[in-house]
Parts: structure tokens; sequence; C-alpha cells
């Protein structure tokens, strides 16, 4: 299969490339730094424009993770612009390309995160629920949808992930958090009560694969375990399976203070399902906080590693 990436050096990009290369797949990442996909991106060929592409063959599908860190600095005028340019009008910018393909390609991949939703304190809530209204967070999913939604008018298959924080032991939140829990500085942000979904990067990996090969598979996806833990269960969690004591929190008016509106990150909250991922019948392979996080910090052996062993 040819695939063209967006986003392709990014955590679950790498992750990706990688798995895809090793099963012989056709590769090109759309990069800013087109010179760093040969290092990063296992087997990828790099170009910094689309117009590269024009006279190259076809592609059989496309994958669109591309976006700028949400959470690497304060959600200022400036840098709303930046997450808006690096998802909303870059996918614009690729739909209509697409529409330009002599030959498209039938199935486009899309980013979108679990922010989708907003704050939503203790609703159930699943693909069906509707958008968050308030957040800039929400409001920027939104936009970002609506744009690769316009591939279906191409006749394209538009599938929609809406990714939680992906646990990876080399990138993501999870070596940010290990640091202050490995000092016993770790606990709870706010009241802890907050419902906090996540997604092991090999489920994350597993879970766009899957869906590419489905052609029956279109639309939103939610990409999360389907097994959901409250802020101050991860909290406990992590520092259970870091062997480390847990006797901090941090009020929540800390964390509006020094992080305005992005502090709805870490203190909003999703009690989300992954229904549609589900009845498709993908396999969760960490569908546990528990199994994820000893697998990641090397506590436990990885379950299929396990099952071969018993």
């Amino acid at each position: 299969m040819r695939i063209l990436l967006t986003g392709g050096t990014g955590l679950i990009g790498r992750a990706l490339c990688r798995q895809w290369h090793a099963q012989g797949h056709d590769l090109v990442v759309w990069s800013r730094t087109p010179e760093r996909v040969s290092r990063l991106c296992t087997g990828a060929h790099g170009v910094a424009t689309l117009r590269e592409l024009d006279a190259a063959a076809p592609f059989d599908a496309v994958i669109n993770l591309a976006g700028a860190p949400i959470a690497d600095r304060p959600w200022t005028g400036q840098r709303r612009k930046v997450l808006w340019r690096s998802r909303v009008d870059l996918t614009r910018e690729l739909v209509d390309w697409l529409g330009h393909c002599e030959q498209r390609p039938r199935v486009l991949v899309s980013g979108s995160a679990a922010g989708w939703y907003g704050d939503r304190g203790q609703e159930p809530l699943d693909e069906d629920s509707r958008p968050g209204e308030r957040d800039f967070g929400s409001q920027l999913c939104v936009a970002w949808e609506d744009e690769a939604r316009r591939a279906e008018r191409l006749g394209m298959r538009v599938v929609l992930l809406r990714t939680a924080p992906v646990l990876a032991s080399d990138g993501g939140m999870l070596p940010r958090l290990c640091l202050p829990f490995s000092m016993g500085l770790g606990g709870r942000l706010g009241s802890g009560r907050q419902w906090m979904p996540w997604i092991h990067l090999d489920d994350a990996v597993g879970l766009i694969d899957f869906l590419l090969h489905r052609a029956d598979c279109q639309g939103a996806f939610n990409a999360c375990a389907p097994h959901l833990v409250s802020n101050a269960d991860f909290a406990r969690t992590l520092a259970a399976t870091l062997r480390r004591p847990m006797f901090l929190s941090v009020p929540a008016w800390t964390l509006r203070m020094a992080l305005g509106e992005m502090s709805v990150l870490l203190l909003g909250s999703q009690h989300l399902q992954p229904r549609r991922a589900m009845e498709a019948g993908y396999p969760f392979r960490f569908a546990h906080l528990e199994a994820a996080l000893g697998c990641l910090l090397g506590r436990e052996r990885h379950p299929a590693t396990r099952r071969s062993a018993e």
C-alpha cells in the first residue's frame, strides 16, 4: 500500500512508520522539516510541499496526524494561531490538494482529540455525544474535523480519530509525569475526581491500522482505552508502578493561574468510551492502566510475551 502521512515525525507517526515499513508499505511524509524524515520515520521519504507529489504515483491512503504540540505552552493569542494553522489550515490545504488529484486515495484517516468533547464532568460520553462549546481546545477539534469531512464529498472514506493522551515510554506526557513521581513529588491534580481518558501507544497505532483496512468503518472513533480512570486513580497507579509514595496534590486554582484556559487539559473531565471501536471488533492490547504502565515502565512483561510463556 502507498501511504501519505502528515505528522509522521510525531510520536504516533514514527511508530506507524516503523510498523508499516516492516510490512512493506511505501511511505511518504509531508513535513515542515523533510530533512528530518529519513532519520525519524523508518523507511519514509519526506517532502516539504504537496506540489512535489503532483506527478508522483497515486496514494492508496492518507493519514493526517499533523499538529503543533497543544500542551507545550500557554494558549496565548499567537499560540492559538499556531495551533489552528497546524491543524485546521493544514487539513484544508491537504483536502484541497486531494480534490485536484486525478486518482484519489480511498481513505483519509484524520486526527482529532478527546478535547473535542470539552470539559463534561461526570456525563457519559461516546461518539454520538455533542461536542464541547466553550473552550478553545474543543473549538479547535470541531473545526479540524469539519475540514477533514470535506473529503467525503470527494468520494473518500473519512475516519476521524478523537485520540486521548497517548502513553509511551519515549514521548508524550508519561515521561514528564514520571520525574516528579519518581522523586515522591507526584499527586492528583485539583480534586482528582475528573475522568482522564488515555491510550497506550500500541493501541493508538493498532487502531489506526485496524480502521485503515476496514472499509466499513467511517466517521468518528474515540481512540481511548475502554477502562477509564479518574485523575486520582491515575496518580495512585503511577505511584504504585514506580513504587513511590504519593502525598501531594496540586490545587486547581494554582493550575488555572499558571496555565489559564489551557488548564482544561489537566482539570477537564471526559467520561469517554471507545464504543465504535469496540463494536467494530478492535482488540485492545492494553485495556487496563495497570498493565499499560507496567509494560511501559518495565514492571511487568508485555501481555503477548506473558501469554506465550504460559
